[in-house]
């Protein structure tokens, strides 16, 4: 994962990414990357659960 954080409290899972990181062209190069779980991930402390993440914005 880059610049993504989760936490569940209860039944709530938190997402934290912080704006303002950039970490390079996508695979097309058409955006920049953000944060990103770089494919699906398990959600922390929930059995059987996933999230795919990405957070981009345009050149």
């Amino acid at each position: 994962m880059k610049n993504v954080e989760m936490s569940v409290e209860g039944k709530v899972l938190t997402i934290k990414v912080d704006i303002t990181k950039e970490y390079g062209s996508s695979a097309s190069g058409k955006s920049i990357i953000v944060a990103t779980t770089e494919g699906n991930t398990n959600v922390p402390d929930v059995d059987g659960m996933k999230i795919g993440l990405n957070v981009y914005k345009k050149k």
